[in-house]
């Protein structure tokens, strides 16, 4: 690794060692020491600036408004502009802290933690987030690191003429690493919210990197000598043991543990235990507790089939309990129960890839389990699934009824999960979890599948999403037969694949955006140059050609004047005058204006060979006969000879620009202008102005209805950008023509419900439909 930006030696760092009195292959060391730290720490901090861009590009993407976008984008221009002072700033001032303890001249940091309220009163908000930041990335590592830092100050304090080091006075420590990064920062001109993401970035590359660091220095102290028996024995706080557990492990250490006790206790999570008692008012919304929710739901299922057992459920199909005998007495045991299911799904595996081409529907597999009960049971005509069998049971059915009748999802991905059903049913039977436990394997996996459909599975799999489904679901119902690991295997597994299509489809949406942007300031610039040449014919009316060349040629030339060099140029200023002589002067003038003509002709000419000659695409003798088309026109207006003026009509090449920008060129045309929205419209260009990057909209064209995720808006143009679920760039449409089409219904802002995990939408709905069918809420109206 290079050690660009390392400042040399300090010619007097081996002297002064000796003059202390320590030995000469100490100097050698210190500078080996030196070399490991500053080649560790400008790899780590080349990690912190090679991610800035991906995360400042998902944080604008996020952004709650145009403003807060900007101001993301700018900075991530602005830290590629400032990276190389920050990488230098940062080197040379951990060289310097080395230096100035090989000297004896270093002194521990001042720490924000040790800030009074009245020192704090004096310090500006900003500033003191910043300590903040700075003193929580040093105490993580303080606590994670207490063994190597202490043994790495011990062996220091031997080359520091055995002089202790304090607790902040280690060169290597990390509240020096910390701090040289904020004084790297202290010039640049970033807000506090661009340097909070460093903050971040460098807490995860640099400082949760310290860990190797010490153990290298280290490992090279004892190598040379110094201190290799030494046995720690720091106390550097007070705190019992059992409190040095980091916010982050004792929030991480819950999800492990219950996750282990749901997949290793099954029987007593599942079938043998029931969940608590729901709250008795079964009319509000959808309890919170998710053991309740389902204590709730299986009252209102009981209450359901007590009032009509063959009544549909949610989907249309009916419970469970209308397929048995009605005079059956005696239940299925869970192993008889668990059979039928097993012959089922072994069943369904064969001529597995054929079936996943066809929905499968719920009724049919209840229809199919009563038949296997019935078909093996001991006492035919007499057996039925208990009521806590039947709840599950119907649970399960309406879940999949929802999958199959879920808008969010495409009908591709429905087929694909109806097909899970069986499995899942074993899974629920067997561990109640599955309705209660947000981590539980099987239903993450679920809830990962689908939430990939929804952003993902659009039209046609040419991204494979379709595939790696198909694939994790013949895995199920080929493999599972009670081990929940499987689930964490393939969600692992899925998951991976995911990631990397979200990579491939963010990276074609970024694409996307830059080409916009680009397209953009190219339709912008053309914006401008077509309202110049409005202005110049507003209020008269030259020939053709006069009027052809400035709308078709010389508006182009505006362009790239206005590119090129900007609005407030001389060059730009020039072209627009051209324009505006050249307008005029197609006009019938009086003798002062004929005069006048006579002086500017030669200039005119002149500014318009010279913006022809830079448009491109005109020979010299084209642009020749082009200006003399031109002189003659003038002439005959003058003249009061129209029909001549009129016959003039040279061939003028097609504009570069318009080919480049495509449909777009006409979208500041087409658009409706926001002076004639009605009162409604104009209201949803305001709300418009203020929505999120990633929101997802729904347009209606015909009988076509297309899901798009807005992607980008321009505050020059006013043009939003929307791409589909593979990040293609599918629309733009001027913000006044999109307050129009939600007014008229064509678009619409689709609920952010999408974003909630399958089954949670499921159970909710799910509860709603039992409260309208047991008459605790009123039917919805049409």
């Amino acid at each position: 690794m290079s050690n660009q930006g390392t400042p040399p030696t300090p010619p007097s760092s081996i002297q002064t060692l000796a003059n202390r009195g320590i030995q000469p292959r100490f100097g050698e060391l210190v500078q080996s020491c030196r070399k490991l730290v500053m080649n560790r720490l400008a790899e780590h901090l080349t990690g912190v600036f090679a991610q800035v861009d991906d995360t400042l590009f998902e944080c604008a993407e996020k952004a709650e408004n145009n403003q807060v976008q900007t101001l993301f984008f700018d900075n991530m221009r602005e830290i590629r502009k400032q990276r190389p002072q920050i990488e230098r700033s940062y080197h040379k001032q951990i060289a310097q802290n080395l230096a100035d303890f090989l000297d004896g001249k270093l002194k521990p940091l001042p720490s924000a933690s040790k800030l009074d309220v009245e020192h704090m009163a004096l310090v500006q908000n900003e500033e003191y987030e910043e300590s903040l930041q700075v003193t929580n990335m040093v105490s993580r590592v303080k606590a994670r690191c207490a063994q190597p830092l202490f043994a790495l100050e011990q062996r220091l304090a031997l080359l520091n003429n055995g002089q202790k080091l304090g607790e902040d006075s280690n060169p290597f420590g990390p509240q020096m690493i910390a701090q040289a990064f904020r004084d790297a920062l202290a010039p640049c001109p970033f807000p506090l919210r661009i340097k909070v993401i460093l903050y971040t970035l460098f807490d995860t590359h640099v400082m949760q990197s310290l860990d190797s660091l010490y153990s290298a220095l280290n490992q090279r102290l004892i190598e040379a000598g110094v201190l290799p028996n030494l046995k720690y024995s720091a106390q550097r706080n007070s705190q019992p043991a059992r409190q040095k557990t980091t916010p982050t492990a004792a929030a991480e250490q819950p999800a492990e543990s219950n996750a282990s006790s749901s997949r290793n206790t099954s029987a007593g999570s599942g079938a043998g235990q029931q969940p608590r008692s729901g709250n008795t008012d079964l009319s509000g919304p959808p309890p919170s507790d998710p053991l309740e929710l389902l204590g709730n739901l299986a009252t209102l299922l009981s209450e359901h089939r007590q009032r009509d057992i063959d009544a549909p459920l949610l989907g249309g199909t009916r419970s469970i309990a209308s397929f048995t005998p009605r005079e059956a007495t005696s239940t299925y045991s869970a192993s008889a129960l668990l059979d039928a299911l097993n012959r089922m799904q072994q069943h369904s595996a064969s001529d597995l890839s054929q079936r996943l081409h066809h929905p499968q529907p719920v009724e049919g597999l209840k229809a199919d389990l009563q038949q296997q009960l019935e078909a093996h049971s001991t006492l035919p005509g007499q057996q039925k699934v208990s009521d806590q069998e039947a709840d599950v049971i119907d649970l399960v059915g309406m879940l999949f009824d929802f999958i199959l009748d879920d808008d969010n999802l495409p009908d591709t991905c429905k087929t694909i999960l109806s097909h899970l059903h069986t499995p899942y049913l074993k899974v629920a039977l067997q561990d109640k979890a599955l309705f209660t436990q947000h981590h539980h394997p099987a239903r993450r996996l679920l809830n990962s599948m689908a939430q990939a459909g929804v952003l993902y599975g659009g039209e046609g799999d040419e991204r494979g999403l379709l595939a790696k489904m198909q694939w994790v679901v013949e895995r199920v119902i080929h493999d599972f037969s009670g081990d929940l690991q499987l689930f964490d295997g393939l969600l692992e597994e899925f998951n991976e694949f995911v990631g990397t299509l979200r990579h491939k489809i963010e990276l074609r949406e970024r694409r996307a955006v830059e080409a916009a942007k680009g397209r953009d300031k190219l339709l912008g610039a053309r914006q401008h140059a077509v309202e110049v040449i409005a202005n110049s014919l507003n209020n008269r009316q030259p020939p053709s050609i006069i009027r052809n060349f400035l709308e078709l040629t010389w508006a182009d030339v505006l362009v790239f004047v206005l590119l090129r060099n900007g609005e407030r140029s001389p060059e730009w200023l020039r072209a627009c005058e051209a324009a505006e002589q050249l307008a005029w002067s197609g006009t019938l003038l009086d003798e002062a204006g004929g005069e006048r003509l006579q002086k500017l002709r030669v200039p005119l000419l002149e500014d318009l060979r010279k913006g022809l000659e830079l448009l491109g695409g005109y020979h010299e003798a084209g642009i020749r006969r082009l200006l003399q088309d031109l002189v003659a026109c003038q002439h005959a207006v003058q003249a009061k000879q129209p029909q001549v003026a009129a016959k003039l009509q040279p061939s003028l090449p097609d504009s570069p620009l318009a080919a480049m920008l495509g449909e777009d060129a006409a979208l500041a045309t087409l658009a409706p202008r926001e002076s004639t929205l009605s009162t409604r419209a104009q209201a949803l260009a305001k709300e418009l102005g203020h929505i999120e990057f990633g929101t997802w909209f729904e347009f209606v064209t015909g009988q076509q209805v297309r899901l798009l995720k807005l992607s980008w808006f321009s505050p020059t143009t006013r043009n939003y950008m929307f791409v589909d679920q593979s990040g293609q760039r599918v629309a733009i449409k001027p913000l006044t023509q999109l307050a129009t089409e939600m007014e008229q219904g064509l678009a619409r802002i689709v609920t952010p419900e999408r974003g909630a995990p399958l089954v949670d939408r499921a159970l909710t709905a799910i509860y709603r439909v039992l409260q309208r069918f047991t008459g605790r809420t009123a039917e919805p109206q049409e």
